[in-house]
């Protein structure tokens, strides 16, 4: 389809369904003039008019934080920070991308297999994505595509910008040539394996999951390759309460070796029962067995087990509270989620920071503020990056007003849950 029937349905009102769905409290004004930026901005890269339209959106962890990667169970929910592409397919084994603000990039698709000189870099995304759908069947074979990308999805925010990247990427090849094969749930697979394999990062499968799913949904990944995803109903305008995300400006874009390190001592308090991920450890095996652990793998990776265990539980009871209406029960349990993380998990602060503490920072903070009324814990890795909280209706503009008197404007963001996946606007 041609950019100018893109661009006269866009203004004749002919996207606005599709666009109140993804954008719904922005307003349509501004949800047009940012499809316009991005048609226009496609033109001005390339020299010729985009043929489709594609968004994937950030994700929110609301509870199971660091349990994905040992077949846990989560709670998370796509939001509505999202990536907005425009796309065009070519007859070139290449992807070009432009992504607003950065230097344009171009991942030549001929070469097999992951390249050095790409880990934790957008080209091993894209390259991973793309050799991993082939595999599974995709014809990609001869094609390439011209991007022209925005994000409002941060990067090293907490809101899994590279999670969000690759669903967009799956669902184009999806949707462009594979005839929407693939499931929400596939596609994520696919994106985790681009990012294990290729971009280096020893990610689990929650952020993918709720990226490509959308919604809130409660995922059990007893068996990774299969896992159960159930929607949860959740209108928090409805309880009284907005989702903020705190941003702490610790970036965590530089701090794969923490996230390494708590799936490499889990991975060896699991090793000790002959198992590969806690999930298929009992926890009274586990409990039992913490004298001799804490001489053979030390005091941390016993804490961070220890936190696995009622992190889990307490991610299922979550689910269970909301289902049940129990919004109060809900609070209490990401209250005692970061405290879990904190004290035990041990992702708030990197390793040996001192003077620079600033995500832990923001989360005493913001407890401070909110009190019994509401909740705030660490957000998604940790590290760096962002906190979450839960404030009610009737103060969060003191809230958002006190936050950002001491993190800076604009560090305050609302965000509100998105009903969708990564999906083709047109």
């Amino acid at each position: 389809m041609a950019v100018k029937d893109l661009m006269r349905e866009l203004r004749s009102g002919q996207l606005d369904q599709g666009l109140e769905v993804l954008y719904g409290g922005r307003g349509l004004e501004w949800a047009r003039g940012r499809v316009e930026r991005v048609l226009t901005g496609f033109e001005t890269a390339f020299g010729r008019r985009a043929q489709s339209l594609f968004s994937a959106p950030g994700r929110t962890e609301i509870g199971g934080n660091h349990t994905d990667h040992q077949r846990g169970h989560v709670l998370a929910a796509a939001v509505d920070l999202d990536l907005l592409a425009a796309v065009n397919v070519t007859g070139e084994e290449t992807v070009r991308l432009v992504s607003e603000g950065y230097p344009a990039l171009s991942v030549d698709l001929t070469r097999s297999g992951p390249q050095p000189e790409e880990v934790n870099t957008s080209a091993a995304l894209i390259r991973g994505v793309w050799a991993r759908m082939a595999d599974l069947g995709c014809p990609l074979e001869g094609k390439g595509l011209e991007v022209y990308l925005t994000s409002e999805v941060p990067g090293g925010s907490g809101l899994s910008s590279s999670a969000a990247f690759e669903v967009l990427f799956g669902t184009v090849l999806n949707c462009l040539f594979w005839n929407e094969k693939a499931t929400a749930v596939e596609l994520a697979q696919i994106g985790q394996y681009a990012e294990n394999v290729y971009f280096g990062k020893p990610c689990g499968l929650m952020d993918q999951t709720a990226s490509s799913v959308g919604g809130v949904v409660a995922i059990d990944f007893a068996d990774p390759a299969a896992p159960v995803v159930e929607r949860v109903e959740l209108d928090l305008r409805e309880k009284g309460y907005a989702l903020c995300i705190l941003d702490s400006h610790a970036s965590h874009a530089d701090l794969t070796g923490e996230y390494a390190a708590i799936t490499e001592e889990l991975r060896a308090v699991s090793r000790h029962f002959g198992r590969e991920v806690l999930r298929q450890v009992p926890e009274v095996d586990f409990t039992a067995a913490i004298p001799q652990l804490r001489e053979e793998v030390g005091d941390r990776a016993v804490l961070r087990a220890l936190h696995f265990y009622t992190e889990d539980s307490r991610a299922r009871w979550e689910a269970e509270a909301l289902k049940a209406g129990m919004f109060d029960e809900f609070l209490t349990l990401v209250r005692e989620s970061g405290n879990s993380s904190a004290l035990c998990l041990q992702n708030v602060t990197p390793t040996g920071a001192v003077r620079e503490q600033a995500l832990m920072v923001t989360i005493a903070l913001a407890q401070r503020l909110l009190g019994e009324l509401g909740a705030a814990r660490v957000h998604g890795g940790g590290f760096g990056g962002t906190a979450q909280a839960f404030v009610p209706l009737d103060v969060l503009e003191e809230f958002k007003a006190r936050m950002e008197a001491v993190l800076g404007v604009g560090s305050c963001h609302v965000v509100t849950i998105r009903p969708v996946g990564g999906v083709r606007l047109a």
